[in-house]
């Protein structure tokens, strides 16, 4: 960026200072949305759910915060994944951001479920699943 330069006895012009630059995207970056922090305080998946409550969070939020509460209430529930890529941030951000909300009481997050009722990746070794993907796969090739 070019700047003017100052001229003795007259203010130096002021530019205003984009936060969107049309060819760049983003010119803030996404961990000033989180302060810096790269983990989240309440552990969250990419598939967990996660549902506005209604309660108003008591500390003031900032626009990421705002964008991503907004985004919970319009849905009966959104996945942590949803939210970073509605946002277009890295999902160790969301997942900060949610945590944050989470911690406020503005939103509820629960642990993904799968089929089978195992653990996380248990849906794996079901082989109705993986079969009814192999099919599904097939037909769209």
């Amino acid at each position: 960026m070019i700047r003017a330069r100052a001229v003795p006895g007259k203010a130096a012009p002021r530019e205003p200072a984009p936060w969107l630059d049309d060819s760049a995207g983003r010119v803030v970056r996404p961990y000033t949305a989180s302060g810096g922090r790269t983990r989240p305080a309440v552990a969250l998946d990419l598939l967990s759910s996660v549902t506005a409550t209604g309660a108003r969070p008591c500390a003031p939020l900032g626009a990421e915060h705002t964008a991503a509460l907004r985004l919970c209430a319009g849905a009966a529930a959104v996945t942590v994944a949803e939210v970073a890529g509605q946002l277009r941030l890295p999902a160790a951000v969301a997942k900060v951001l949610l945590s944050d909300l989470v911690e406020a009481g503005a939103v509820t997050a629960s642990a993904p479920r799968f089929p089978g009722g195992g653990g996380p990746y248990a849906a794996a070794d079901d082989q109705t699943l993986l079969q009814a993907v192999l099919d599904g796969l097939r037909r769209r090739l």
